[in-house]
């Protein structure tokens, strides 16, 4: 039941899903918290993260297009947002918030889970918060020969410089041992909702096809790889990984691996 005593938290997003309400309530409930999490699709960001703070709203979590313009908006970069300049987590100590990041955990864990080789070519399609998050990662896990994919020059150029990585206007046509999605193309919603990331040769061509749109999990460039035979990784995979760091953050508890399957079944099965 709702109550007055109930720590909220909630998620900020264009497109709000139910991965987050479904996989952090379900742990709530497991673990007997009385607290509860709400999806909202903010009009106004700043209005947004100062509600965050004037309501006592433990923490938020923050998805595209928010992970770079929320920045400006908190009291606290924790090393984690700050190295890459990249937020999708806001903690409320007292008043006081503090961004993080966990995308980038989540993708780590997620190239070490996989195996992928160092040595292999990686074309990154996307410039934003999260493409940030998915570079310093294969960048940390000894990537080299990585290009960035993005219209956005200004963008596409410093994000490739930071890594010291290769930027091209655009994806078409180019082939790599691991090609990686971080654009909206092929979330639920969206006006590119049944569109592909990458045309079929480029994904015959690749080895590791990875798609970090959480919404809907078998996006079209997932299961066009699947059909092709290909190893994958889907968003639903970094939803799971990045929403148990924030739920640790939260809550300052780590539930157990049996917790946190049962809790990405129940995520899953909407």
């Amino acid at each position: 039941m709702l109550n007055k005593d109930m720590t909220l938290c909630i998620s900020l997003s264009a497109r709000p899903s139910n991965n987050g309400t479904r996989f952090h309530n379900f742990l709530y409930e497991e673990l007997g918290l009385n607290w509860i999490y709400k999806a909202f699709a903010p009009t106004d960001l700043g209005q947004a993260i100062a509600g965050v703070r004037g309501l006592g709203i433990r923490g938020c979590a923050v998805s595209m297009p928010y992970k770079e313009d929320v920045i400006a908006l908190v009291d606290r970069m924790d090393a984690s947002a700050a190295a890459i300049d990249s937020v999708n987590t806001v903690v409320n100590d007292d008043g006081v918030l503090t961004a993080y990041n966990t995308d980038y955990s989540a993708i780590a864990q997620l190239i070490e889970r996989n195996a992928l080789d160092p040595k292999s070519s990686v074309l990154l399609r996307g410039s934003g918060g999260m493409a940030k998050a998915t570079a310093a990662a294969f960048r940390d896990a000894g990537f080299s020969a990585v290009t960035i994919a993005a219209r956005n020059e200004e963008r596409g150029r410093a994000l490739a410089d930071l890594y010291d990585f290769a930027w091209i206007p655009d994806a078409d046509g180019v082939a790599a041992d691991v090609i990686v999605n971080i654009t909206p193309i092929g979330m639920a919603g969206g006006a590119e909702a049944q569109s592909l990331s990458f045309d079929q040769e480029q994904i015959a061509a690749a080895s590791v096809v990875f798609d970090v749109v959480a919404l809907p999990a078998e996006t079209p460039l997932v299961q066009a790889a699947r059909a092709a035979g290909k190893t994958v990784i889907t968003g639903a995979e970094v939803a799971t990984l990045q929403a148990l760091e924030q739920f640790v953050l939260y809550t300052g508890i780590r539930p157990t691996s049996e917790q946190v399957r049962a809790a990405e079944e129940f995520m899953r099965a909407q």
